[in-house]
């Protein structure tokens, strides 16, 4: 194991993975309100879109890893760009209909976890492989809410005055 292992406790995995979900989602229900200026987090930029596209590709790339492990094969390599690219699609209007379809993705992967996740026994969860995380360690990796926070309410009254 690495010494950035997530931490994990007695919480369902499944359930991590779902809470950050609906945290992100809460959060992006007031992004419609979104300025159209970034945000900058650390060294990079969020957006509204950027966070969903950023929670997505996160649940659907360890997904893939988890699917890969399961089967007995490799997981596929990381070629993601991650937060380090901002695309024009990451800069557009966050509108009412991008957060229903973002509702309906999100949700959806966050299910197929939830379904896949409950599937495995805590053996196979806790299971080591070499130096990869256990698979339930993944899962409470994908429990962070840094892309939404990183965005955070955009509601007026918790937008900083200027």
């Amino acid at each position: 194991m690495t010494d950035d292992s997530p931490a994990t406790d007695g919480r369902d995995p499944a359930l991590v993975i779902e809470s950050a979900v609906a945290h992100a989602l809460r959060l992006a229900r007031t992004w419609p309100a979104w300025d159209g200026r970034p945000i900058p987090a650390g060294d990079r930029v969020y957006t509204p879109h950027k966070a969903i596209r950023r929670l997505g590709d996160h649940l659907v790339d360890h997904l893939a890893e988890l699917e890969a492990r399961v089967a007995g094969q490799a997981p596929p390599p990381d070629h993601w760009h991650a937060s380090a690219v901002t695309t024009p699609a990451d800069l557009a209007a966050f509108t009412a209909a991008d957060l229903d379809e973002a509702v309906s993705r999100l949700t959806r992967l966050a299910r197929i976890w939830s379904l896949r996740l409950h599937s495995l026994d805590a053996e196979r969860l806790d299971r080591a492989e070499g130096d990869a995380w256990t698979l339930r360690q993944v899962a409470f990796h994908l429990g962070s809410t840094y892309y939404a926070d990183a965005v955070g309410d955009l509601t007026p009254q918790h937008q900083p005055r200027v």
